[in-house]
Order: structure tokens, then C-alpha cells, then sequence
């Protein structure tokens, strides 16, 4: 089945960047099921909710099942919106779908502004500070120090930990999920998947005075129907002087490198390196960000590392997310 995922995922990449779609547009439908879980405990279940921005567009959002109550909350930290569902100790059945419809445009962010602006970094306080998992002083910010060395602006900075990023981190397919993004252990051995190599760029930056966040969501399938349960993605947003946030996806750059059997110097691997610096391709959709997340309303267990996958309690305890099989939920993509 890993073998199976690795060739749907590698069929989705083969194409050069300029030959991919300018937007995509679909119906995603996320189906839970947490009936065959322990009973005789209440039970509650968080799904990021995605809305729509400047590059995506949500409508249509249908909410079904057979709970006792639901709402849409919002994180306090993030502003990341949640759908909480409860069932109450006595249910037999705990059923939700979740499906929203999606127009999701490519974005593009060229033209980056080179003199850099007076800025306030008060302004960006969230984004310059360490994460549980991703510190910014120690090794972090001598490594910070090392590849900006001599690097002025916080455009150069933070073109160069992208190229370092680019050129020393590599996807592990054995990882489970899309990784844990425990930067310390990632500078030690650097392979992993997209939300390990997100985090060592953002972690860097941070380190480095740069401004950046990770950005959590689902991929969209290219085929008129996918099972894309398993797709979740992690990508970067770095704040530019004078420009604003920008896209970059290293992670992205090591898998094409994977799956194409790509080496450093090979043209094509320079043109996914060009492309996913400033660009993201339509095929996902955003649905989370922010890191150490207490959920709302609040979870009984310790914040959540990352938010990008359905999360659910059992009494206290936490169902594990990377296993939907067991957990109980499949996401899936239709286009439209």
C-alpha cells in the first residue's frame, strides 16, 4: 500500500511546474466514524475547518451526523477554525460528515521586494519565537548565524535557509505520517517529510530574525475521485519586507527529488527549487497553522504538536490521528 501511495503521489509530480494547473476545484469530504471505540465514555472530536482566503474558496460546507452537539470554534493562538463535535456517554453510534466544496487557485509571489522597508518585528512576535519542538537558540541559531553570514536583508536570509534547506534536508519515506518536526533530532539525522523539513526552515529563520510559520493542509487529488485520507501537507509562509508573506515549499523540492530520482545539479530539480521559492501549486487546500495548539474547545491531553489531521478523545484518551483505519475517518476528494 506505501509502495501504491509513493507511485499516486510521483504521478502527481512527474509534470514540470509550468505544465500544472492554475487552479483546481473539487468537493472534500471528510467521513468519522468512532463507533467500534470504547464505549461508556463521552467522546469529542476536533476537525481543522477550512474557510475560505485570498487564494482559496470555500462554500457549500455540509455538516451531518449523530451527535449531541457541534459548533465551529476558533483557536485563541492561531485563529485556526475547528469543527468540535460530542457524543455523550451513552451513544452507540458517533458518526460526522464533514464535505465542503473548494476552488483552489496557484499561487505565485515573484516579485519580491529587494530594498528592504522599515518594519516592526513587534508586529510579527508570533512568528519569531521557538516552538516545543523547534528552538531558536543552541545549535539552531549557530546554524542560523552560519548560512546568513553576511546576509543583510531578511530577503537574502531567508533565500539562503531555503537553499540550504533545499540542499541538506531530504524526504524520508519511512517517516510516520508527515513527521513530528523535532528540530533538534532532525539536525543530527535531516530526512524526513514535509512538516520535519518545514520546521527546520521555520525553526532557522526564526533564529535568524526572519519571520516565517508553517502551514497545514490536505492535498487535492488530480483524478476525478481520490481517496486522499492519507495526503495531508505542511508547507512555509515567510514574511518579506515590503512584499508580505510569502509561499516556499522545500519540502516539496525533496519529494519531486524523490520520486524523480533527481540529484542536486539536474536541471529539473533546479526548476521545482525556482518555482516552489515564492510558488505553490492549486493541488491542496489550507485548513490549519500554528504549533502547540490547545484546541477549542479545550482537549483533555497536552497541546497538539501540529493540527492538521482529525483529532479525537475517547473519555481522556487521545485516538492516534496517523492511523485513520483504527481511529475511524477517510477524507475524500471529488472534482467538480
Amino acid at each position: 500500500m506505501k509502495r501504491l501511495l509513493l507511485s499516486v503521489v510521483a504521478l502527481s509530480l512527474c509534470l514540470a511546474p509550468a505544465a500544472w494547473a492554475k487552479s483546481r476545484s473539487g468537493v472534500v469530504t471528510v467521513e468519522v466514524d468512532l463507533s467500534k471505540q470504547e464505549t461508556g465514555k463521552e467522546t469529542s472530536l476536533w476537525i481543522p475547518y477550512a474557510v475560505s482566503d485570498r487564494h482559496q474558496s470555500v462554500t457549500d460546507v455540509r455538516i451531518a451526523g449523530d451527535f449531541a452537539s457541534s459548533a465551529v470554534y476558533t483557536d485563541k493562538a492561531n485563529g485556526t477554525p475547528i469543527l468540535y463535535a460530542h457524543w455523550e456517554k451513552d451513544a452507540k453510534s458517533r458518526k460526522l460528515t464533514y464535505s465542503f466544496s473548494v476552488d483552489r487557485e496557484e499561487v505565485q509571489v515573484r516579485e519580491l521586494q529587494a530594498k528592504e522597508p522599515a518594519w516592526n518585528r513587534d508586529d510579527y512576535a508570533a512568528y519569531l519565537k521557538p516552538t516545543a519542538l523547534g528552538p531558536i537558540d543552541g545549535e539552531v541559531k549557530k546554524l542560523a548565524d552560519s548560512i546568513t553570514k553576511g546576509k543583510r536583508t531578511v530577503l537574502e536570509k531567508a533565500k539562503a535557509i531555503y537553499d540550504w534547506t533545499c540542499e541538506n534536508m531530504y524526504r524520508d519515506p519511512a517517516t510516520v505520517g508527515c513527521g513530528k518536526g523535532d528540530v533538534c533530532e532532525l539536525l543530527k539525522k535531516p530526512g524526513g517529510k514535509c512538516t520535519d523539513i518545514s520546521s527546520v526552515y521555520v525553526a532557522v529563520a526564526r533564529a535568524a530574525g526572519v519571520p516565517a510559520r508553517e502551514v497545514f493542509g490536505v492535498r487535492l487529488g488530480k483524478k476525478a475521485e481520490e481517496d486522499v485520507t492519507t495526503w495531508q501537507h505542511c508547507w512555509v509562509e515567510v514574511f518579506i519586507p515590503g512584499t508580505g508573506w510569502v509561499p516556499t515549499d522545500p519540502a516539496d523540492v525533496r519529494k519531486a527529488m524523490l520520486v524523480e530520482k533527481l540529484e542536486l545539479n539536474d536541471a529539473k530539480t533546479r526548476e521545482y527549487r525556482e518555482y516552489f521559492w515564492g510558488g505553490i501549486d492549486p493541488y491542496r487546500v489550507q485548513v490549519a497553522s500554528g504549533r502547540d495548539v490547545i484546541l477549542n474547545p479545550p482537549q483533555a491531553g497536552a497541546p497538539l504538536n501540529t493540527f492538521g489531521y482529525p483529532y479525537a478523545e475517547v473519555g481522556t484518551r487521545a485516538l492516534n490521528w496517523y492511523e485513520p483505519n483504527s481511529f475511524g475517518y477517510r477524507i475524500l476528494f471529488k472534482e467538480k
